[in-house]
């Protein structure tokens, strides 16, 4: 079954590849196999230059890589550049910082000498999503590489050209032949990757539903992974926040990525005693985005990436509004070419909605008005999710210790929007998914970290 690569801004196919038979997969996995070997002890000052080389070849190449992912998944081309220049940012900080984190750590203990040494393991799977598709792999690659393992990526079939292109970056930088493999091949196709024993764990990003499989899959043979997975950000806007500036971070946060992103701010949270102005101020907000042609500096959304993922968002809002949602804005379906469709306001949302309990991977934003911060702080944790959350206050003690205290989520930001960054741990907690992406915990994840005792 061939892999398909569609414009979704146009609906036409762009280009068809091949799967990879059974011989090609055991070929490239014995590949990884000899490169590790010697990757493995591979000095980290000559890892870190050809890290740096990627970041350079990103840079140089801005314009072409944008283009291609915005092409190929509808990203607005502003958004696509600002894709690259961070997963540039992340090669360079991890280049900048492996020797630092990987250094090995002594105990004190009744031993003549005892420390802790970190190690890499091996073939690392990285099974990565479309919605960012440079970043998340740069993400997974950047700090598996530095630490000494070897990657081999499924990426999503529909973003293949761009999981062909990275794969060129890191051989044009100067990585050995093996060291990072694209595979070509579908999902049902994954479970004879982490059977294969050269291969040591696996980092997953990607819905929570794939999280399971892929958890279920590599525990039967026992090997380690990272699970980066769905979310429904709440945002909590208090009644002593300054309303302009979190109703500017919600927009934001909804529609980074044509609201295609698992940190996306998917619930707004909002004290009854503001609610009314801030949906009046959402709204004027919203309506000034431009939805269009991606490749248009002046648009601000594209398209949903795939088709089917937009009828699943336009099925979800439906539900919702027959549950007896308010439409504020949008909700209708678009005609014309192209998987687009409307930013849409949903009000008065409540438990047992679809809005309410699923995640909306689209632009589309939910109100739920609550009495207090009490009541708030209930609805933001009543999910099965805990990836990211924001609180909106003009108390900066009382959003701290919400944030720290009482909020269930990996990553909490207090009045701003969401977001990863090279230097923080990203990950999330319940069905958001286990472990934790950059920063030296991030790299920490995929190393054997071997204690030495010597007497």
């Amino acid at each position: 079954m061939p892999l398909i690569s569609i414009n979704p801004s146009t609906g036409k196919i762009i280009k068809e590849f091949s799967e990879l038979t059974e011989e090609d997969i055991a070929s490239d996995i014995k590949k990884a196999g000899k490169s590790f070997s010697k990757w493995r002890i591979t000095d980290l000052k000559h890892r870190s230059r050809l890290l740096n080389n990627v970041a350079e070849d990103l840079r140089s190449n801005c314009e072409k890589y944008a283009e291609l992912i915005t092409e190929e998944m509808g990203k607005p081309i502003k958004e696509a550049r600002s894709e690259i220049e961070k997963s540039a940012w992340v090669c360079n900080y991890y280049s900048e910082n492996a020797t630092k984190f990987l250094k090995p750590s002594i105990v004190e203990t009744d031993a003549s000498q005892s420390y802790i040494t970190f190690l890499p393991l091996g073939i690392i799977l990285g099974i990565m999503p479309w919605n960012f598709p440079f970043w998340q792999v740069f993400r997974f690659a950047a700090p598996t590489l530095m630490a000494g393992n070897v990657c081999l990526l499924k990426h999503a079939s529909n973003v293949t050209r761009c999981s062909l292109a990275i794969e060129s970056i890191f051989r044009n930088a100067g990585f050995p032949d093996g060291c990072f493999i694209s595979l070509l091949i579908q999902n049902n196709r994954v479970g004879e990757i982490i059977d294969n024993p050269l291969v040591k764990a696996i980092s997953l990003t990607g819905s929570t539903s794939a999280g399971k499989i892929i958890a279920s899959k590599a525990g039967a043979v026992l090997k380690k992974t990272v699970l980066e997975l769905g979310g429904s950000d709440p945002y909590i806007v208090l009644k002593d926040a300054n309303l302009n500036e979190a109703v500017s971070a919600c927009v934001t946060g909804r529609l980074i990525n044509t609201g295609q992103s698992c940190i996306a701010a998917k619930r707004y949270i909002i004290e009854e005693s503001i609610s009314e102005a801030f949906q009046k101020k959402l709204i004027l907000a919203m309506k000034k985005k431009l939805i269009g042609n991606p490749l248009d500096e002046l648009n601000d959304l594209g398209p949903i990436a795939r088709n089917d993922l937009r009828e699943t968002l336009h099925h979800q809002v439906i539900k919702s509004i027959d549950a007896g949602a308010k439409c504020l804005l949008g909700g209708k379906m678009p005609s014309g070419s192209g998987f687009f469709y409307p930013i849409t306001i949903l009000a008065d949302v409540k438990k047992g909605m679809v809005a309410y309990e699923e995640e909306l991977f689209g632009p589309v934003a939910c109100i739920i008005p609550v009495k207090n911060k009490t009541q708030a702080i209930k609805v933001a944790n009543d999910t099965s999710f805990g990836l990211g959350a924001a609180i909106f206050t003009s108390d900066i003690d009382k959003g701290e210790k919400i944030a720290r205290d009482f909020i269930e989520a990996g990553t909490i930001f207090v009045n701003d929007f969401v977001r990863s960054d090279p230097r923080l741990p990203f990950g999330g907690i319940k069905e958001s998914g286990y472990g934790r992406e950059l920063s030296k915990f991030g790299m920490k994840e995929f190393v054997n970290i071997k204690t030495v005792y010597i007497k």
